[in-house]
């Protein structure tokens, strides 16, 4: 009578597991999703979450169901829940364990509901209805009415932008130059849950010595992913040459040849000014260099960012363009050929930014290649030489959209402040006029000729 039941118990399972399959495929099918997802399990929910447009969902699901299957794999290896013995020797991390094992049983079938209730309101299933169904019967007749009746159709297709094509590919890569720095970034990619999405793709430009560029772009344009690929902290598959030099093959000779300042200060506000600079002189200078040649370089650093009449003043105690100038003098004390600067005005009122600007176009006048990130450029537009415009394509990737002079650039883009500019590139949902596609094609074409 036993063996009956547990096999009647084994084909109705097998049905159920079948009306699943049956019923999720045709929901794929409806919702233009790759059916074959029907056939993994836990997988499959995560698509129809993605369906339901409720994607956060969906990996929180598959993050718990990973850590049930964490836990049944430890105990079908070790059996401590079976052995008296450790049980009673170890009762607390039993309980600490069988409370967290809870949780997750709990949150699996709260984040269930959740995918199920935007399923629900996708084909448009009465809330009490399909609650009560769930809940006594099981999710798979609901899987199975939505996805084989042709009376439930989706209320909306979820299309993730990220799979639409985006903005034509250039072609062109950049000559590189055996002084200055040419980039040819051909892709800089990240994982997002089992899927690769692109962060930047296709930026080529050269950039003479001498100049001083703003890097320019809205909120999530890629402007710090494209300064840490082209700096090599975070390396891309691209070619980074600075003054004859790949920077990502001799990254342990070339990293002194970049300086890059962020916008938080590193400091330690207990140490003096001149301390601070001793020290980035001992990390950033040659161990060759002598003693004399060491304390040369730091006074000439002092004096070039006017800081020697507060060398023996704590940092605490300086104000906020002091800040800035010794953040930027703890870089330059290795004079690295490539200035990077993220928001080096930020805080700053209008005066004390346009001096520590001015500062930064003396560097450039030395040979130096400076590239400076302002949410404010257009009160010192007229200290930069060339700007680099980047812009969300329709695929959400951080694309070049412009690189070249400033007066070129309100030509290009018919707009006669870097503001308005940006106003031109970014999305309609942020505000702007969303031509970032237009624009990214349309440079490709002028550079094409």
């Amino acid at each position: 009578m036993l063996s009956a039941f547990l096999q009647i118990g084994t084909i109705g399972s097998l049905i159920v597991e079948i009306m699943i399959i049956i019923g999720i495929w045709n929901i794929f099918r409806k919702c233009k999703k790759p059916s074959w997802w029907a056939l993994i399990p836990a997988f499959r929910d995560y698509q129809l979450s993605k369906c339901a447009d409720r994607e956060l969902d969906g990996r929180m699901y598959l993050l718990i169901v990973g850590l049930q299957y964490f836990f049944r794999i430890v105990e079908s290896l070790f059996g401590f829940l079976d052995d008296e013995k450790f049980i009673e020797k170890h009762t607390f991390g039993v309980v600490i364990i069988g409370f967290v094992f809870f949780t997750v049983i709990i949150a699996s079938i709260v984040y269930t509901f959740r995918i199920y209730d935007g399923l629900r309101i996708l084909f448009s299933e009465d809330k009490k209805k399909s609650v009560w169904t769930l809940l006594l019967i099981g999710k798979f007749i609901l899987i199975f009415k939505w996805g084989v009746s042709k009376k439930y159709q989706p209320q909306f297709i979820y299309v993730d932008e990220r799979d639409n094509d985006g903005a034509a590919l250039s072609g062109m890569v950049a000559e590189t130059m055996d002084t200055g720095l040419t980039v040819n970034i051909e892709e800089r990619t990240a994982m997002d849950f089992f899927k690769k999405r692109y962060l930047l793709r296709d930026i080529h430009l050269n950039i003479e010595p001498g100049h001083m560029v703003l890097l320019l772009g809205g909120s999530g344009a890629g402007k710090t992913t494209f300064v840490n690929a082209v700096n090599g902290y975070e390396k891309a598959k691209a070619q980074i040459v600075l003054n004859g030099t790949n920077l990502y093959d001799e990254y342990g000779k070339m990293k002194y040849k970049v300086g890059f300042v962020p916008q938080m200060d590193l400091m330690r506000g207990e140490d003096s000014v001149l301390n601070t600079l001793i020290d980035a002189a001992k990390l950033r200078l040659p161990a060759s260099m002598s003693s004399s040649e060491r304390k040369k370089r730091i006074s000439e650093v002092l004096k070039f960012f006017g800081l020697e009449p507060v060398k023996d003043k704590l940092c605490d105690k300086l104000s906020g363009g002091q800040k800035k100038r010794l953040s930027i003098a703890m870089e330059y004390i290795s004079d690295p050929d490539l200035f990077i600067l993220d928001e080096p005005n930020s805080g700053l009122d209008g005066v004390m930014a346009r001096e520590l600007m001015e500062g930064l176009r003396k560097i450039a006048d030395k040979g130096k290649i400076v590239i400076v990130i302002t949410h404010s450029p257009d009160r010192v537009i007229d200290l930069f030489d060339d700007v680099i415009v980047l812009a969300k394509d329709s695929k959400l990737t951080g694309r070049l959209t412009y690189f070249g002079d400033i007066e070129k650039a309100r030509e290009f883009f018919e707009r006669d402040k870097m503001e308005q500019i940006v106003l031109r590139i970014n999305r309609k949902e942020e505000g702007g006029e969303g031509l970032a596609d237009k624009f990214i094609e349309k440079y490709a074409e002028v550079c094409r000729g």
